[in-house]
């Protein structure tokens, strides 16, 4: 299926569309005030140890320190362990005041701190580095016997460590192995050696920026073009693509046309219908999403669907039609940890079996890994989707404050940027012409102190006067936007 991506790059936040046929599938945003820690690794100081959880508490220069459990940690030889079934005591291998080298697996998710290992990746773009555990591993995606033995040829555990091939080594030479393994080994050194020399706590390796690991990580055969309305972050990422994937520097593209580049498919429209909890099925049923601290949910309706034989094939049309809809919806919303289906219920023991393959062979395509149940007798599905970012709702929205936080609407920095983008697509169709923008009190503020800079580099930009007007009345997601007539 052909891929395209979309990057969207502002002064204060990049967004990355991935679509396949045309279709939205993956978003992903990263904002300058806040960015990803996932991959960096820091030399922390252990400030708390908490034996009853078998756990520790790693200060590593962040406002809140991260959490360490013993499953996550390598155990050192010298303790001679060898009972796989029980782990030492926390204790054993930890000290409070101790300076420790660790990597963030999961970013800070809500009110939870960042989640630890000493157990170290370092990816590449066919391999991944695994210091300290001597073994090759390939990725389970890649299912053919023979590229999998062909694969297991090309590389040995060596003194570093071992080797995970990615999904993407299919069909890799042993030139492009060779390379990258090169590369990790010079990342690894001086890595080490920096380790050595600074004092914790301290960051001593940072991922690459999200410009650069769509490069890495989200590109595909398939792929046909990636398209980039920033000139400067083009040249980055040509730059790269040089240096580590040449084959993919004939499909960077630079966007110059007045449409705002997330128009070419309706991305935005696409984003807002991943936010609300009701997406509607072309047969007139839909899902309700619902997602909580602990899981998510989604719930499977008939709506006005009421079939044409009898109820039985009803339910399984509209379930089986769910599907990919549901695939869809779980990359696009990036829900992670436990997830209920709760699918219409049937009776036929050879349509739920066919819905749970259809299901599997639909979330085969995710790039994060899932594991998914057997369908239990109330008809419900239980799933699990590796949680390594916050949720597309996280990022974009804020607690409600109207319903004492039960629901969720879009945060004062998501509708400025909003704005600014509206203002760049409406100015097109008005020329030589300002704007007012009418918006709620909190919103004013926003604009005219943290996003002043961006809103004057947006009027030059544009060479239109941008007028701001605070309606009191207007709820905090609301905006109007409007031409400025001769008088004003």
């Amino acid at each position: 299926m052909s891929q395209e991506i979309l990057v969207n790059v502002t002064s204060r936040e990049v967004r990355v569309a991935l679509l396949e046929a045309g279709s939205l599938q993956e978003v992903h945003i990263e904002r300058c005030l806040y960015q990803g820690l996932l991959g960096n690794i820091y030399k922390g100081r252990v400030n708390r140890l908490l034996p009853g959880i078998q756990a520790a508490f790693v200060d590593i220069g962040l406002d809140r320190s991260a959490f360490l459990h013993i499953s996550d940690m390598g155990i050192p030889s010298e303790l001679n362990y060898e009972d796989k079934d029980h782990l030492p005591d926390i204790r054993d291998l930890l000290t409070t005041g101790q300076e420790i080298l660790v990597q963030v697996y999961k970013d800070p998710l809500g009110s939870k701190g960042a989640r630890l290992t000493t157990q170290f990746t370092i990816p590449s773009r066919f391999i991944v580095l695994t210091p300290n555990i001597f073994q090759v591993a390939i990725s389970q995606k890649i299912t053919d016997e023979a590229e999998r033995t062909r694969l297991l040829s090309m590389i040995q555990p060596d003194e570093l460590g071992g080797y995970i091939f990615r999904t993407v080594a299919e069909g890799v030479s042993q030139a492009d192995v060779d390379a990258d393994k090169l590369f990790l080994k010079n990342v690894w050194k001086e890595l080490a050696a920096k380790a050595k020399s600074i004092k914790a706590p301290n960051i001593i390796y940072e991922e690459i920026p999200i410009v650069l690991r769509v490069l890495r990580d989200m590109v595909g055969f398939d792929i046909e073009k990636i398209r980039v309305d920033d000139e400067k972050t083009l040249l980055q990422m040509r730059h790269f693509a040089d240096s580590y994937v040449p084959r993919l520097s004939q499909h960077l593209e630079y966007y110059t046309e007045k449409p705002p580049i997330f128009d070419l498919y309706s991305v935005d429209e696409e984003i807002q219908k991943a936010l609300e909890p009701k997406i509607f099925l072309k047969s007139g049923g839909h899902l309700v999403f619902d997602q909580t601290e602990a899981m998510t949910t989604i719930d499977v309706n008939t709506g006005s669907y009421v079939g044409v034989n009898n109820l039985e094939q009803t339910v399984f049309k509209t379930n089986l039609e769910s599907i990919e809809v549901i695939a869809r919806q779980v990359r696009l919303r990036n829900l992670g940890g436990i997830i209920i289906i709760d699918f219409i219920d049937m009776i036929d023991p050879l349509h739920k079996e066919h819905l749970l393959e259809t299901l599997k062979k639909a979330l085969a395509k995710d790039h994060c890994k899932t594991q998914i149940s057997e369908i239990s007798s109330l008809g419900l599905v239980q799933m699990t989707r590796k949680r390594t970012r916050e949720s597309l709702e996280h990022i974009l929205c804020t607690p409600c404050p109207l319903c004492q936080k039960r629901g969720s609407i879009k945060s004062v920095k998501t509708i400025c940027y909003e704005i600014f983008r509206e203002l760049q697509r409406i100015s097109q169709y008005y020329p030589g012409v300002g704007f007012v923008v009418i918006v709620s009190t909190i919103v004013s503020e926003e604009l005219l102190h943290e996003e002043s800079t961006m809103l004057t580099d947006l009027e030059i930009k544009l060479g239109r006067l941008i007028k701001l007007r605070a309606e009191p009345s207007y709820a905090q997601d609301r905006y109007d936007i409007f031409p400025l007539s001769g008088k004003e």
